[in-house]
């Protein structure tokens, strides 16, 4: 006799097979969501489509017949086939990824520190962050497969979407330890050319002294001789070599605020200026949704740290 499996059958034999596992009609409908009755009813039409009971229906429990028992362990081997092979099939979803070039001291100092946050309001997206700092055109974003970047440089970006969502703060940083060791610091003019950490390369471009000398230049001040301090192609290495107590870094807000609310660095003479050169969001034309939402929290991070900034920092020379 040829049986085919109708829409009729399949329900059927779905409720008896919940049934047989759970030893009951009540736990098979809540795994089904139907109801008890529902459920009862299924293996009823098939007990009488087969001509046989299939269940021994105690006050307790449901005891499978013999052939009930048959039934169950070959049905529990076709369904666990069927389900292992669309598993095996189906596509699983892509989380959406969004890949993200970035200055290393910056993705160290305070890109790092802030992607709980960003994973926590975007779970389901995923974000990767290599630290390079080249700067960057159209051609090489496509060649490469960069999908956006965080720069710090002076912008001017001619084919390519650039949002700046943070300004910059200059402040000379030393030790704790490195001022107890050496005379009182009252002006400019006291800081020793020696004494000066160099970041040699703030942005492609940038003179090997761009951060000193701006800050000497807002700051009214003639700058001593350059020769003697010593230099870095990274402002990490600068503010690191600060740290161990070597000399006076040029510190970005960005990259100290946290140093120097721990007390691990301190703001020498109390002046801080605006950089010339600013942290933008760089995308080509036309930037997937995923870095748009990167975009988007980027600027509300930069606005909360500003505020920070300006409680814990010396201001701006105006």
């Amino acid at each position: 006799m040829e049986i085919r499996l109708s829409a009729s059958l399949l329900a059927w034999l779905r409720c008896f097979d919940a049934a047989a596992r759970h030893g009951s009609f009540t736990k098979a409908a809540a795994e089904l969501c139907i109801t008890q009755g529902a459920v009862s009813q299924q293996v009823k039409h098939l007990e009488d489509w087969l001509h046989r009971p299939l269940f021994l229906r105690t006050p307790r429990a449901l005891v499978p017949t013999p052939e009930g028992q048959w039934l169950a362990v070959v049905l529990r081997e076709g369904f666990t086939a069927i389900e292992n092979t669309l598993s095996q099939m189906r596509q699983p979803q892509e989380t959406p990824t969004a890949t993200l070039s970035c200055s290393p001291s910056f993705a160290m100092s305070w890109l790092t520190p802030r992607l709980g946050d960003f994973f926590r309001q975007y779970p389901s997206m995923g974000l990767r962050v290599f630290g390079e700092f080249h700067r960057l055109d159209r051609t090489r974003m496509v060649r490469d497969g960069v999908e956006a970047a965080v720069r710090f440089d002076l912008g001017g970006y001619r084919d390519l979407n650039a949002t700046v969502f943070l300004d910059e703060w200059l402040m000379p940083v030393a030790s704790p330890e490195f001022l107890s060791r050496h005379p009182p610091i009252a002006s400019p003019e006291d800081l020793h050319s020696e004494w000066l950490l160099h970041d040699g390369s703030a942005w492609e471009g940038a003179d090997t002294y761009e951060e000193w000398q701006h800050w000497f230049a807002q700051s009214g001040a003639a700058p001593p001789p350059w020769a003697g301090g010593q230099q870095f192609n990274l402002s990490q290495l600068a503010l690191g070599a600060a740290l161990a107590g070597q000399g006076i870094a040029m510190g970005r807000a960005a990259l100290v605020l946290q140093d120097v609310k721990a007390g691990r660095l301190v703001p020498v003479l109390g002046r801080s200026v605006v950089s010339r050169a600013a942290y933008s969001f760089v995308t080509t034309a036309h930037p997937s949704p995923a870095m748009e939402q990167v975009r988007e929290w980027l600027v509300e991070e930069g606005r909360k740290f500003s505020d920070e900034r300006r409680q814990a920092l010396p201001a701006p020379i105006a």
